[in-house]
């Protein structure tokens, strides 16, 4: 949800958030400061990241008149984080809902540290540990433990020993004592003091972290329940003198209409909207607000009076809860809480329309670009911040120009509730590498468009982020039916891209959304004949559900070992190579749907 102006809107969500319907005019110019006079409440600053996935740098897009908009970044962050304490002195607690490192080349090549040391500047109270922190595996090249001695959460523990700010999850254990993992150095919480009144923090991570990372390296360990965990930190917090209680959660949901935050029934429940289960589950009281994430869906929303916040993530935007304290009975005054939900991270604005969202502007005739203003003072990025990412951008610069002797013909889009022309590219070239029958890839694993024309390794890179490996399964026609009906089970209503097959599918994602496969032509699926099915080893290892499958074959009909050495970048590379350096758009066609068109349930 973009406003027309980062300044309006600020104030129309304050104004928005205690009214039962949506304003039809901006709030006065009064700002939060304006609410408690000497003596009254105590108003504490909650700012919400979520999602970060090393998006140190802002998103770029060229527009028609040649000039580049900028959006985000970690620079333009910390003026937004700045331009909130100096509004509220003493009073801001700036927190994340996981996600941090995994997604961007800076950030990958020191395995999240350059995060980190922007995270510590920013001085962040806490982050939650979400799935993706646990992509790197051991520290070093490779992404899980293969050699003796590796420690398959060894990067983790690297970044966890650099933060100046704890790692936070509650409902995290040893697999193998049930207790609490000793090299977080926390039990899931954190308890400090913000402008006399005593905070407590509890980390969650979402319970479908093995089936979205590589479940290798989380093999030592296991998520539990929300609820119950939210609930025990809580109380845990209360006892040792908590008197506001902010759950810092890698779980999220999606409720699309942020005009007034009273009104959830835009709200998705099931499937992923696993924050909300967790509240329902939760006594009145428990928690006092949450910051979510995991979803990449803005919210900003009371559940049963709690305040959610959540964003979509990439340093695009943060979120603001103001949360007011009565000084005498050191509650928070529920009915004074206001929500700021998505609140652009701009340096600089179209002048006409308000906004630097590239997708927006890329289209328009003419763009004037003006400095951005933030609570009624121009945003200025942070030196210090572009200081430290000096040496990781240039490293990552290095590597990212690096050609490679690939074109694309077209711009190739990846999809993702739909068939996309650049998963079925990918999936080709899994098949090729692999000289299989088939090739299934997941479309979570695919995270940007190629442009068309000669391709640099790092806008392959920011393609396939991953360090997924070409593996190779044997699996009969009914295991192979059985994997895609797990595949596209989940309510987010993702398309798995295939290679020498065609799906049929309904329109609406759900348990029962697989309806059949055949080979290429129509060809039925022999249920007792073997196939050789490539795969990213994400899926070889039991992601994105599959593991029911995967995890009950024999050793012998499981091959991880990477085929021809390669990863999935490699593979796309090579298969581009082999056709005289083009890469061409395959038809699209693989995918068939079934069913009505009005899909209420699909989260994405």
């Amino acid at each position: 949800m973009r406003s027309p102006h980062p300044v309006l809107f600020v104030l129309a969500a304050l104004a928005a958030s205690c009214a039962s319907t949506p304003p039809t005019a901006p709030a006065p110019e009064a700002g939060p400061t304006a609410s408690a006079a000497l003596g009254g409440p105590v108003r504490l600053t909650l700012v919400g990241l979520n999602d970060f996935h090393g998006q140190v740098e802002p998103h770029r897009t060229p527009l028609k008149d040649g000039q580049v908009v900028e959006e985000g970044g970690a620079a333009t962050l910390a003026a937004y984080v700045a331009r909130l304490r100096q509004d509220n002195p003493g009073g801001v607690l700036l927190v994340d809902a996981g996600d941090l490192f995994q997604g961007t080349l800076p950030s990958n090549l020191t395995e999240g540290a350059v995060v980190i040391d922007v995270y510590n500047h920013l001085d962040v109270a806490a982050a939650a540990i979400g799935n993706h922190e646990f992509d790197y595996g051991p520290v070093g090249p490779g992404a899980m433990a293969t050699r003796p001695g590796d420690d398959a959460l060894g990067a983790l523990k690297a970044r966890v020993r650099q933060a100046r700010f704890p790692l936070l999850s509650a409902n995290l254990r040893e697999a193998a004592t049930g207790q609490r993992p000793a090299w977080t150095g926390n039990d899931g919480t954190r308890l400090l003091t913000v402008k006399g009144v005593k905070v407590g923090l509890v980390g969650l991570t979402t319970e479908a972290t093995p089936d979205v990372t590589n479940p290798a390296n989380v093999a030592s360990l296991r998520f539990l329940p929300l609820a119950p965990a939210a609930m025990e930190g809580a109380r845990s917090l209360r006892a040792r003198g908590a008197e506001v209680v902010v759950a810092v959660a890698h779980a999220g949901g999606r409720c699309p209409d942020l005009k007034n935050p009273r009104d959830t029934s835009s709200c998705e429940r099931g499937g992923d909207a696993e924050i909300l289960t967790m509240l329902d589950a939760l006594p009145p009281g428990t928690l006092d607000a949450v910051v979510a994430g995991h979803t990449h869906q803005p919210m900003g929303h009371f559940f049963g009076g709690v305040p959610v916040i959540e964003t979509s993530g990439q340093a695009r935007s943060l979120g603001v809860v103001e949360l007011y304290v009565d000084p005498a009975s050191r509650r928070v005054l529920t009915e004074r809480t206001r929500i700021q939900a998505a609140i652009p991270l701009c340096a600089q604005v179209d002048a006409t329309r308000g906004t630097c969202d590239g997708r927006r502007l890329r289209e328009q005739p003419a763009v004037r670009l003006v400095p951005a203003t933030f609570l009624g003072a121009p945003v200025v990025p942070d030196a210090e911040v572009t200081r430290l990412l000096a040496p990781a951008l240039a490293t990552a610069r290095e590597a990212q120009q690096r050609a490679l002797g690939v074109s694309a013909a077209t711009p190739l889009a990846r999809g993702y509730t739909a068939e996309g022309a650049l998963g079925n590219l990918i999936a080709d070239a899994l098949r090729e590498a692999a000289g299989a029958d088939v090739a299934v890839m997941n479309p979570g694993g695919i995270r940007a468009d190629l442009p068309a024309g000669p391709l640099s390794f790092g806008q392959v890179y920011e393609v396939l982020p991953f360090d997924n490996t070409v593996a190779l399964l044997q699996l009969t026609g009914a295991e192979l039916r059985r994997l895609l009906e797990l595949a596209h089970a989940s309510d987010r209503g993702a398309v798995f891209a295939v290679s020498g097959l065609e799906l049929t599918l309904a329109r609406c994602p759900g348990p029962q959304r697989f309806q059949g496969a055949t080979l290429v032509g129509g060809t039925a699926l022999a249920p007792g004949k073997t196939y050789r099915v490539a795969v990213p080893d994400f899926l070889a290892r039991g992601g994105d559900g599959v593991g029911p499958v995967t995890r009950a074959l024999p050793p012998e009909r499981v091959d991880l070992t990477p085929v021809r050495d390669m990863d999935l970048r490699e593979a796309v590379i090579a298969y581009g190579k082999a056709r005289g350096g083009t890469l061409q758009a395959p038809p699209l066609g693989r995918v068939r749907y079934m069913g009505v068109a009005d899909c209420p349930g699909a989260s994405r």
